[in-house]
């Protein structure tokens, strides 16, 4: 549909009116031009909500964005760069006759119509808001750039997958003075991700941001407050691009390490820096058996957020804490940042969500192939993408790619012998996860069992129940697990 389609719009002679098609391809092709990058899903919602004379609260309620995000930091940006690549001033008024002067000049360029054809990779059917008939040609794989999906999707990839409402939620938290942002999920589903879009936002916005990996933490470090602290103080500095002043504001002799860290923050960090900081800390979970830091440590944290909602220096400070299921560690009750704030759960991906990665792959898929995958993996993010990187990757059938899923032949072999690996090390737990695989039914287990299995990502919960993630981990286990 879309070949005969272009054809006609760019046939010499053609007497088309331009059309939102040719205005997106005319975008598409002035921006990869100047900076080698097509329009962003968003860029093209906000773009083809311009064309249709939407206003920014319109497109806001339609897509499920800000009206201020959609204004002040997608359009002004995307406003900017048209500005840049067509070489005059562009506006949401006045976008329409400036992409259209460029159709006009370029539409019979060969380099214009061969880079339509490479822009249609990325344009599928969720991104146009269309209806699109099952019968047209998929988005081929072959000229799509396919990372192995081994960590997390950057923010301007086609790869990651919005969940429902979720940035939008973070993005109107994080700009609040003081916030705070729990994001709680089992491994692998896609928590740094949704850091690194939020970082990515409060970027275009002007902030400062920090991100640290708590689970990349030295023992030595973790195991002595006062130097777990200084390391926090003099790794956020250098990520501000601030001289190391510990020397001059940290008292042993008189003040807690609490009260050290805290001063150095509100005396000097967040002083030197004029815009919001955004603190984004990754792992959290793995320092949870270190109770030599924990208490003093999210204590902390707790009163930086309670600072936050009344003085000025501490307003600046926007947190973000992501961790694996729940937090199962002795706090005070208001001392604990991990009831505090916005939480965020990370739930695993719909239909529509595995339907619109198939898409990307450009694999020609029914419901049905979607229903057979799904049955085996659910809507697991990585083991999702996993499937659809080994399927366009190789020759094989979806049925021969589930026939050897759960085998040492398979794709997933590393993945499920790195959990086989874990459960060894703690005997009891694989015993209960053992009981769990065997069952046809929910199994009842204590909340340690609970937190350990699902913390790893390898039951889902019903009350006081589990059943494994998904049949992969059923047939897998069943068979190891002797």
């Amino acid at each position: 549909m879309f070949d005969n389609l272009h054809e006609s719009h760019f046939d010499v002679n053609s007497k088309s009116e331009f059309t939102w098609i040719d205005a997106k391809e005319a975008a598409d092709f002035a921006l990869y031009k100047s900076f080698g990058k097509y329009l962003s899903d968003i860029e093209i919602k906000l773009l083809q909500g311009s064309w249709e004379e939407k206003t920014y609260d319109r497109m806001a309620a339609i897509y499920g964005y800000s009206a201020e995000y959609l204004n002040k930091d997608v359009g002004n940006k995307l406003w900017h760069k048209l500005s840049q690549a067509l070489q005059e001033k562009v506006t949401k008024k006045n976008f329409k006759a400036a992409l259209r002067r460029i159709w006009e000049i370029e539409r019979n360029s060969s380099n214009f119509n061969q880079q339509k054809i490479d822009s249609q990779n990325l344009l599928n059917k969720n991104l146009l808001n269309t209806d699109v008939e099952k019968s047209e040609s998929p988005i081929s794989p072959s000229s799509v750039q396919l990372p192995f999906p081994e960590s997390s999707v950057p923010p301007e990839s086609p790869f990651y997958i919005e969940r429902n409402n979720v940035e939008n939620l973070c993005f109107e938290t994080i700009i609040k003075p003081g916030s705070l942002i729990r994001i709680k999920a089992p491994q692998l589903m896609g928590k740094t991700s949704l850091i690194n879009k939020i970082n990515a936002y409060v970027k275009h916005i002007s902030y400062q941001t920090v991100y640290l990996d708590l689970g990349g933490v030295e023992r030595k470090i973790l195991t002595d407050v006062e130097k777990f602290l200084r390391w926090l103080c003099c790794m956020v500095g250098r990520q501000l691009k601030l001289e190391n002043q510990l020397h001059d504001y940290w008292d042993s002799e008189i003040l807690g390490s609490n009260d050290n860290c805290t001063a150095y923050f509100e005396e000097y960090l967040l002083t030197e820096v004029d815009a919001p900081i955004l603190l984004a800390l990754d792992n959290v979970d793995k320092i949870f058996s270190y109770t030599e830091i924990i208490e003093d440590f999210f204590g902390m944290l707790r009163s930086w957020h309670e600072k936050g909602k009344i003085l000025d220096i501490w307003k600046k400070l926007r947190l973000v804490l992501a961790h694996s299921t729940e937090v199962y560690v002795p706090l005070d009750i208001h001392q604990s940042p991990f009831n505090a704030g916005i939480p965020i759960g990370l739930a695993e991906f719909d239909r529509p969500q595995v339907q619109k990665l198939v898409s990307i792959h450009g694999l020609n898929w029914d419901e049905t192939k979607v229903e057979q995958l799904m049955n085996v993996v659910g809507g697991h993010p990585f083991l999702v993408r996993l499937a659809m990187y080994e399927l366009c990757s190789k020759s094989l059938t979806l049925e021969e790619f589930l026939q050897e899923s759960s085998t040492e032949a398979g794709i997933y072999s590393n993945h499920l012998r790195g959990y086989l690996q874990l459960l060894q090390q703690c005997p009891k737990i694989a015993e209960a996860f053992k009981v769990v695989v065997n069952s046809s039914e929910p199994v009842e287990l204590n909340s340690m069992g609970i937190y350990k299995l699902h913390s790893m990502g390898l039951v889902e919960r019903q009350d006081n129940h589990v059943v494994p993630r998904c049949n992969l981990y059923r047939e897998y286990f069943q068979r190891v697990l002797v």
